[in-house]
């Protein structure tokens, strides 16, 4: 499967919601939180940015930014951005080729229903570029605090 722990993340180029390209590869030296999520502006998905927005602060402060990754459009990631006050780039994939490297699409459940879609998932990446830690089954709710604490105790802060 890709995107074990312990492997080197795959590169990517992908644009965010002002149309700017980033590399994984340019964050080289920095801890990332790399996070894929289903679509723009739903419940849960509105959940886990915020949460990640109002803890920007301490995730900053272990050295760490934060990439969300769904297959919308910039366009679609520019209005969710402005809406929620969204403080770290959102990676338009809608070719979902990040999404593939990483192992992020797939079967899913939606209101009782098997669809397929990005699976929301998280890679924490390290500064030399391999996977640090790997959350399959992500839940909105906390998630972001979950992560913090991940990071604080890899980098025995």
């Amino acid at each position: 499967m890709p995107g074990m722990e312990g492997t080197l993340a795959p590169d990517f180029a992908l644009p965010d919601q002002e149309g700017r390209i980033h590399r994984l590869s340019d964050y080289r030296g920095q801890w990332v939180v790399l996070y894929f999520y289903p679509k723009d502006d739903t419940p849960g998905c509105t959940k886990e940015a915020c949460g990640f927005r109002d803890h920007m602060g301490s995730l900053k402060a272990f050295g760490a930014v934060v990439l969300g990754v769904s297959a919308d459009s910039v366009e679609s990631h520019k209005r969710f951005a402005e809406k929620y006050g969204l403080n770290f780039p959102l990676l338009a994939d809608p070719e979902r080729k990040a999404i593939a490297l990483y192992g992020a699409w797939g079967k899913r459940n939606l209101y009782g229903k098997e669809v397929e879609g990005v699976l929301r998932q998280t890679f924490l990446i390290d500064p030399e570029g391999r996977i640090a830690k790997v959350w399959r089954k992500v839940s909105p709710e906390g998630h972001a605090l979950e992560v913090a604490e991940a990071l604080q105790a890899l980098r025995g802060a």
